[in-house]
């Protein structure tokens, strides 16, 4: 854009003396002033809907008019356009994340009441069919394993073949030989077994204890973030 610059002083001419050709305002000044306004007008922005081009700057603290949310068009949007944005990407109840950073989203984002959320448990889906996950904000589970009822079986097997017990003594016959009488006399001695049986015999069993502590036991894989939900 160019500025308006006057060719001729025209207040001058008032001082000089009558008669003096000077005094005499022409009018190939005249046109030359107002071919110089016709251009510098020219190419100054209109006050309505002006164009610009070239990188135009604005003065820091401009106020425009904010655009209505939602806008897609490529209208110039103010810091009130951008934080109504951003507050709509976080309604109330949304949960808002940070891996490293522990402020509160209020300050980090400057809208909204948010309070530290689920602290030491993991987020689920909802899921209408299964009472378990049902309900928002629903909470279950144990950090620590809990064993199934069950029971164990030890079976143990014990064979005794068997013994003799044997007498030891003299024998001669009697009875026509049809059993023996014994006789310590006898100098005959000889051994006979008398009796077998077997011995009943206490097994005690044992069953090892095995495995390791339920304590924190059912935790599936995870990483530690910031989680914050908003309220407000």
């Amino acid at each position: 854009m160019s500025d308006y610059t006057k060719s001729t002083n025209f207040a001058t001419k008032d001082a000089l003396s009558s008669g003096n050709a000077l005094k005499i305002v022409k009018g190939t000044e005249i046109d030359t002033e107002f071919n110089n306004i016709a251009t510098a007008i020219a190419t100054k922005a209109d006050l309505a809907s002006p164009t610009f081009t070239g990188t135009p700057t604005l003065p820091t603290g401009t106020i425009a008019v904010t655009q209505s949310s939602g806008n897609n068009t490529t209208a110039i949007a103010t810091t009130a356009f951008v934080q109504a944005a951003i507050a709509l990407l976080y309604p109330v109840g949304s949960i808002y994340t940070n891996a490293t950073v522990s402020t509160n989203p209020a300050t980090l984002l400057g809208f909204g009441t948010w309070t530290a959320f689920a602290a030491g448990r993991v987020m689920v889906g909802f899921d209408s069919g299964n009472a378990l996950f049902d309900t928002a904000e629903e909470t279950g589970g144990s950090a620590d394993a809990i064993t199934v009822s069950h029971t164990h079986t030890a079976t143990s097997t014990v064979t005794d073949a068997g013994h003799s017990h044997n007498a030891f003594g003299a024998q001669q016959l009697t009875g026509g030989g049809s059993g023996f009488d014994w006789n310590p006399a006898n100098t005959g001695a000889s051994s006979r077994s008398v009796s077998t049986a077997t011995t009943g015999i206490t097994v005690a069993t044992t069953n090892a204890s095995t495995g390791s502590s339920g304590t924190n036991a059912n935790y599936q894989p995870y990483i530690t973030v910031y989680a914050w939900k908003r309220t407000a």
